[in-house]
């Protein structure tokens, strides 16, 4: 199965049979609120914190319509059926006709509005048939509603919680219900039966008679329970096996089983309230996401196991570091976290937790199997990446905070520059000796970098200088290179004889590292500027802020530099030409400052911009600890940090090894931009209509594509053979390169039967040529998933060289005298 969850304004798909995960190529204009998939998968809608909303072609990850709901969305859910969506428009319900595929100008059809709440709807839930839904709201009361306008007894309003309805549901069985609210209650609902009007209405056992109360139109309150875990955040139930999970604001998941309510399962997953929870189709597995921690988690509640465990740097992230190999990238948080990401499946396997501070730098070793990290604690860490343990621990005679970090090529040494005392510090890596204190600079080093070919360490400061050392010969600087601003950031080409350093004043000078002359300068002033903050006067303010570029690194060719800062945009400059090749915007969200070009003057008030007037957001209205202000005069960053709206920036960014990708450090996390296609697309999840007749008919046609995939598809040995030894030797290239990802282990697993059960050696030998040459990228990407077909196809063509072998070993004088003479 996949899970769905919003990253900031973005979607991202778990594949958790897999272990996989992919980001759909689209935006919200803010933070995705809130998100529903139809019950064929194939309508995904959005909604931002605005209201407005995508409509989503979910198979093929496009965008078909944008929708704005002119109010706060804080929920929406598709009927069982797929032909209706409800949304919550403030205080009133909405349901909407379920848009189709086909472009349409305006597919957004509205059915019918319900209202009656007087505060926000905060759930909604449809029964079995779609024909009734029901709303939980702020105002305490939860109201069933009927989608044909002629039936009698609706709205029925059950009222009588003593706080906000978080969820409600109707149940399995018609005139029942479920709601649960914030202080942890759950109450069910009961419709009187006509027979029984006129008799007395039994009390439930160890309940008091107001279990027995009635509402509008027969219903009563049947039971309640409470759940006795502090307040309750969010909650879902699986109806087919009656399992109700509840998430509370100390961490706290809950499972029960109706009716009844019987505890079945109790766990703590987390320091912080669980913001969301779900169930998947079975039953099995739990979903639960906190928001403020950035905890996803998917529990198997039967076998009491982790299916997924996910958690992205609380503060921010700092630095990132491609492996030797491009497979694996290491990053460094604010939260003194380093964590290790597989670059296929975008998910992290591996976190230390050893340091105390903010982590400024990570380095892999060139042999691969360690990082090391440099931290503000004042230490710096390598870890194993086979054992995965801190196996050597850096520190200096006396505490100092470290800002930058480098490795020399043969990893046998490293280096660290400093904040305060401005010193370069040198230790071996083999027996954490510290070997050496190299002096000179006047201002904190911001960057360090180490010549690829040579053992020339290049260090940048704040004091306007590039020094270059020679660590093994002498303690002084071989040379220093002046500029007119404070350097942030240094890299060396990947030949080793060209040297980029990005200074403030947003120039990139490109310097010789033989003999130390100016080779050229990249103007990059115009193109760092980034979008207007909310604290910006004006835009020259917006412009002085954000004029030039933090991060610095080369492509794998050496032909182009990507650079970021304290801005949006990331920019890829070809350096022969020193013009911008590519602008990148690492986000569009503007739940982020520092995004929009222009300010809009409906934001301003008396009291200053609305995005820093602190707000109480839903959740504070009725948790006091949210309400609670750790904040510390001066801390601009981490737990202790002034709430505000955070800025978009690009903390840190390199090229892949391959030069395929590149990633970054921002503001919403790390992402990774490639060449290569992440998502598949198939195209016979459009056409249903598979049969070996069709099938056929396009072999008759010449169709061979088509009738290859409809095979595979139909996974039938008889047609698949029959489809295979009928294409044409010709046309096998072009059908290799046509054919789509999802179908192509299918595709290396049908030439392994083949080729062990029919002849035509030439047909298997190109079919495996062209699917090798044609999709190699993704083989490599994927190689754990194509391990087992790649394996099967090679025995089959050993198997059947042997054979032939031993066919022309027995037959070998009679094959010399057929040969013609010479």
């Amino acid at each position: 199965g996949s899970l769905l969850s919003p990253v900031g304004n973005r979607v991202t798909v778990f594949d958790l049979e897999n272990s996989k995960s992919v980001t759909l190529p689209f935006e919200n204009g803010r933070n995705i609120s809130c998100l529903a998939l139809s019950p064929n998968a194939s309508v995904l809608i959005t909604v931002d914190e605005d209201g407005r909303a995508l409509l989503i072609n979910y198979k093929r990850g496009t965008v078909l319509n944008r929708f704005n709901f002119k109010s706060k969305v804080s929920c929406i859910t598709f009927s069982p059926c797929g032909v209706y969506f409800a949304a919550s428009h403030g205080k009133n319900v909405e349901v909407w006709a379920t848009p189709s595929l086909a472009r349409e100008y305006a597919p957004f059809v509205l059915h019918r509005t319900y209202p009656g709440h007087f505060d926000e709807v905060l759930c909604i839930d449809w029964a079995a048939d779609s024909s009734h839904l029901i709303s939980g709201s702020r105002d305490l009361t939860a109201r069933i509603f009927s989608l044909d306008r002629q039936e009698e007894g609706f709205p029925v309003s059950l009222t009588g919680h003593r706080e906000s309805v978080i969820a409600a549901y109707l149940g399995k069985e018609e005139g029942s219900a479920i709601t649960v609210t914030r202080d942890g209650a759950y109450i069910e609902w009961r419709k009187r039966k006509p027979e029984d009007e006129d008799g007395e209405q039994p009390l439930v056992l160890g309940k008091r008679k107001e279990g027995g109360r009635h509402t509008t139109q027969g219903w009563h309150l049947h039971d309640r329970h409470f759940f006795m875990q502090g307040k309750a955040q969010c909650a879902t139930l699986h109806k087919k096996s009656n399992l109700l999970v509840v998430g509370f604001t100390s961490g706290i998941f809950g499972l029960y089983e109706l009716p009844g309510c019987a505890n079945i399962h109790t766990l703590s997953i987390s320091a912080s309230k669980i913001s969301t929870v779900s169930i998947n189709a079975s039953g099995e597995w739990l979903a639960f996401g906190s928001e403020k921690l950035g905890q996803l988690l998917v529990w198997e509640w039967q076998s009491e196991t982790y299916v997924l465990k996910q958690q992205g740097h609380s503060h921010g992230m700092q630095t990132i570091d491609y492996s030797p190999n491009g497979a694996q990238l290491v990053s460094g948080g604010s939260d003194g976290k380093v964590k290790v990401w597989n670059t296929a499946t975008g998910l992290c396997f591996i976190t230390f937790l050893d340091h105390t501070a903010s982590v400024s730098a990570v380095r892999f070793l060139a042999s691969g199997n360690a990082v090391v990290s440099a931290s503000l604690d004042g230490s710096v860490r390598a870890f194993d990446l086979v054992r995965y343990r801190n196996f050597r621990t850096l520190t200096t005679p006396k505490p100092t905070q470290f800002l930058s970090l480098a490795l020399d090529p043969s990893d046998e040494i490293c280096c660290a520059g400093t904040q305060d005392s401005f010193e370069i510090y040198v230790w071996s890596m083999k027996t954490g000796r510290l070997l050496d204190v190299l002096s000179g600079h006047q201002g904190p080093v911001s960057s360090l970098a180490f010549n690829p070919l040579q053992s020339v360490l290049a260090s940048s400061s704040w004091d306007k200088s590039v020094k270059l050392w020679d660590v093994f010969e002498t303690k002084a600087a071989t040379m220093t290179l002046e500029h007119a601003s404070d350097v942030l950031c240094v890299a060396f080409r990947p030949d080793g004889k060209e040297l980029a350093a990005s200074s403030l004043d947003g120039h990139i000078t490109i310097w010789n590292a033989i003999d130390g002359e100016a080779a050229g300068t990249i103007e990059a002033r115009r193109d760092v500027v980034g979008g207007r903050k909310d604290s910006d006067k004006s835009t020259i303010a917006a412009q002085a802020a954000a004029s030039s570029f933090s991060t610095l690194c080369y492509s794998a060719d050496g032909e182009a530099i990507i650079a970021g800062g304290n801005t949006k945009w990331v920019c890829i400059y070809n350096v022969a030409r020193r013009l911008c090749v590519k602008k990148f915007a690492v986000s569009e969200n503007r739940s982020l400052d520092g995004v929009a070009q222009q300010l809009n003057s409906k934001r301003m008030t008396e009291a200053g911009p609305l995005g820093e007037i602190d707000h109480d957001s839903d959740d504070e209205r009725g948790d006091v600890t949210d309400r609670k202000d750790d904040s510390l005069p001066g801390v601009s960053r981490g737990a202790h940090a002034k709430r505000r709206r955070p800025a978009a920036r690009t903390e840190c960014a390199r090229f892949a090894p391959s030069g395929r990708s590149w990633a970054a450090a921002t503001t919403e996390g790390l992402l990774l931009f490639s060449l290569d296609q992440v998502s598949s697309f198939d195209p016979l999840d459009l056409s249903l209509d598979v049969t070996p007749a069709r099938i056929f008919a396009c072999l008759d046609s010449s169709s061979y594509l088509d009738a290859l995939l409809m095979a595979l598809r139909l996974n039938e040995a008889p047609v698949l053979r029959a489809v295979y030894q009928r294409v044409p030797v010709a046309d096998v290239p072009l059908l290799a390169a046509a054919l789509p990802v999802p179908y192509l282990k299918r595709m290396l697993q049908l030439v392994a039967t083949q080729v062990a059960e029919s002849p035509h050696v030439e047909l298997h030998l190109r079919w495996a040529e062209q699917l090798l040459l044609n999709h190699h990228d993704a083989i490599s990407a994927s190689k754990t998933v194509y391990t087992a077909a790649l394996r099967g196809m090679h025995q089959a063509f050993s198997g059947q060289m042997g054979d032939l072998a031993k066919l022309c070993h027995s037959n070998h004088y009679a094959l010399a005298f057929l040969a013609p003479a010479p």
